[in-house]
């Protein structure tokens, strides 16, 4: 594929994952990924160490397809007026998740359909499962820049958003990274407000982090619970 033919299929899934539901949406590649900070340490790094709840210390291996050249990262936004948003109702996964699993199906149908000789591959959520990581996907798309808080900020929706990704077999037009970083200005205010103090000896600690994550899951189940009894009376009133 040409350069005029790959900068036209780039701005085409550009426009197709924004016109799917994506709030955000850029384009990396495989090489550039895989030169990414996260990336390059996976192999130092173990499951548990990324959050796992089970004691399993193997390392991590991110698997890549062969064939694979590009990665295509979209986001939605998750506002503050919204938390159910990341809200995991019994089994089923959270709606913000959910919806990004469906403009990823999208997508891939839609290059599938229109482009058949590129292959598509939908990126799970979790490293572990064969999944990116998507902060650093995010940052080589140019869509922000991981702050303080050890987040992706974006200029458009600050860290308030959940990332999902697909890997194409096709050289497309890269969009990053960009130089925006608001945090060489703050005063710090995210390691000031830390309900946990994950910040405490100067840099990120995600063993601490993570001790509000799992208070923030048993707030959510008991409200997503209320939520669910509410829906059972009203069906049967």
């Amino acid at each position: 594929m040409n350069n005029i033919n790959q900068l036209k299929l780039s701005s085409l899934i550009l426009n197709k994952a924004k016109e799917f539901g994506a709030d955000i949406v850029g384009i990396t590649s495989v090489g550039e990924l895989k030169d990414s900070p996260s990336h390059k340490q996976a192999s130092k790094i173990s499951r548990l160490e990324i959050g796992k709840r089970e004691q399993n210390l193997e390392p991590l291996e991110v698997k890549w397809p062969e064939d694979g050249k590009s990665v295509i990262v979209f986001g939605i936004s998750h506002p503050e007026t919204k938390p159910e948003l990341d809200w995991w109702y019994g089994d089923h996964s959270p709606p913000g998740n959910q919806k990004l699993m469906k403009i990823n199906k999208r997508l891939a149908e839609w290059v599938n359909t229109n482009f058949p000789k590129v292959n598509t591959y939908k990126l799970p959520y979790s490293v572990e499962q064969g999944g990116i990581f998507f902060k650093d996907a995010a940052v080589k798309a140019g869509l922000g820049c991981i702050g303080r808080s050890n987040l992706l900020v974006t200029p458009e929706y600050g860290p308030r958003v959940r990332f999902r990704a697909m890997i194409v077999s096709e050289d497309l037009v890269s969009t990053g990274p960009i130089t925006y970083n608001p945090c060489t200005s703050c005063e710090g205010l995210c390691i000031k407000s830390c309900p946990q103090k994950a910040f405490y000896e100067g840099s990120y600690e995600r063993f601490t982090c993570n001790i509000e994550m799992e208070e923030n899951i048993k707030t959510s189940n008991k409200k997503t619970k209320k939520i669910f009894m509410n829906q059972q009376e009203k069906s049967f009133s």
